[in-house]
Formats: C-alpha cells, structure tokens, sequence
C-alpha cells in the first residue's frame, strides 16, 4: 500500500459536484485489503462517480482520498480494441522496469491470466470470435494482469444473461479467493452484491445511508452467506426509503 495504509482504500469527506448539482455529500468509506464492498443505489445516486474518484479518474471537490497505487479498473463493456488479438487486448500498453514488455513477456503474461479465467485458448482470438460472457472474462483478465491490490468494477455483469452472470460472479469470487484482492462492485442487483460481498453499501442523496455485513463464515450450495434472504429484504427496504 502506498505510504503503509492499512486500507486499500480510504474516503474520508469526499464530496463531488458536477454544474451545481452535488453527486457526493462528505462520503466516508473504506475498503479493507482482500475485501469485497459493494455499493448499490438508485440510478444517478453517484455509485460510478465515486469509483473513478476511489481510481483517480476524477478529482474530488473536497476531502481526502487514499488508495492502494495497485487499482484495476473493469467496466460493463468490455472495451476490447476490435482489431487487436485477445493477448494484445490483454496486455496493451503494459510495461515493466521503466519500458516496454517485449512482444515475448506480453504473450507470456497474456497467456498467464488467460488461465485464470479459462480462456487458455483464446489468446490469438479477435474480440468478436468471443460470447459477451467470454469478452468480460478478457476484460477481467486485463484487470489481472496488473497484479492489482484493489479491483474496481463498474456493473461489469450487467449486460449478460442471468446463467453466464452466475458463472462471472463464481469465477469473481474463485479470483478473488485465490488472489487476494479487495473489491468495489458497483451494482443494481440486490443479490449479486450479498451473494459477492463482505459489506454492502447503500448510497442515496450522496451519502452512504447503510451497511450491512454480510458473514461469509458459512455460505449455501449457492455460494451465498447464510440470512442471504433476510439481507436482501433489509436492503430493498434501505433503497425504498
């Protein structure tokens, strides 16, 4: 972590406007290293505006932020480059000791996190050989090959249908597990984020309303934390209010 914090992530009265309008009243969060945070909230609410703030992407008006200087960004679209090969996607503008990976080091480091997300044999693939769940495992795997220490991603699951989200969500966490990375996971879905996190968030009026904890101590044959439903419940209840 960058100036030995304790945190991979730390918001401490961040406030963010955009034409007048404030989007982020003296928001404090923190994300704990190799944790998951959620953050769900009605559209508009400042869930994508606080993680570009978390990335560096966007600048806070007031307040302080602190963050590990190993983030990985992941969108919903997979913003893959439509001409270039799945290991050139993968590792494009990369670099290691101060210049440029070879073509070899690329490949090998391509081939590498291809793996994790079992997509072995699509490294010399173009984008659009690809399933969208395929492309979002390209996507994540790029994230990966920055060795993160904190994975941002913004709806990444949103656009794929309901099984092959299911699939990205076991393999997220499977990732995570082995890896050792904290996330935020911006989210709409309710269930995603108690199926995924260690805390959910909810964000209205530019500020974190609640949080709930989710304990991931004993999970069912779903991969979700035991009270999942009652979880789910309290947090429709906090978005309705």
């Amino acid at each position: 972590m960058s100036g030995g914090m304790k945190h991979a992530a730390a918001l401490d009265g961040v406030c963010r406007a955009f034409d007048g309008r404030a989007v982020l009243a003296d928001v404090a969060m923190h994300v704990d290293a190799g944790e998951t945070v959620a953050l769900i909230g009605r559209s508009g609410c400042g869930k994508s505006t606080l993680l570009r703030i978390v990335a560096g992407l966007l600048d806070a008006d007031r307040g302080r932020v602190r963050a590990t200087d190993r983030i990985a960004f992941g969108f919903q679209d997979a913003r893959l480059v439509p001409w270039l090969r799945i290991w050139d996607n993968v590792t494009l503008g990369m670099e290691a000791d101060g210049g440029r990976m070879t073509r070899r080091a690329r490949r090998q480091a391509a081939a590498a996190v291809l793996a994790q997300v079992q997509l072995a044999d699509a490294a010399d693939k173009l984008p659009a050989q690809l399933s969208g769940g395929q492309r979002q495992r390209v996507s994540l795997a790029r994230a990966l090959a920055r060795r993160p220490r904190l994975l941002l991603l913004d709806e990444p699951f949103g656009a794929l249908d309901a099984l092959t989200r299911l699939d990205m969500q076991d393999l997220l966490a499977d990732l995570r597990a082995r890896l050792g990375f904290a996330t935020v996971l911006v989210t709409h879905d309710i269930a995603e984020a108690v199926r995924l996190a260690d805390r959910i968030l909810v964000l209205a009026d530019g500020r974190i309303r609640d949080e709930v904890r989710a304990d991931r101590s004993t999970l069912d044959a779903q991969g979700r934390p035991l009270g999942h439903a009652a979880l789910e419940e309290h947090l429709r209840h906090a978005l309705r209010g």
